[in-house]
């Protein structure tokens, strides 16, 4: 394969890999530990 070819793949895998980790944190079982900075500092 040509090096560009690998370039393009590896470039999407990564950002797949990186929207997939994110999408995970933020709806999987990992977003009971989050906490909402809004909700914290009642004004």
């Amino acid at each position: 394969m040509e090096p560009a070819t690998v370039l393009i793949i590896s470039v999407a895998a990564v950002l797949i890999a990186v929207t997939a980790f994110a999408i995970y944190t933020s709806f999987g079982p990992p977003s009971k530990q989050l906490a909402d900075p809004f909700d914290e500092h009642e004004d």
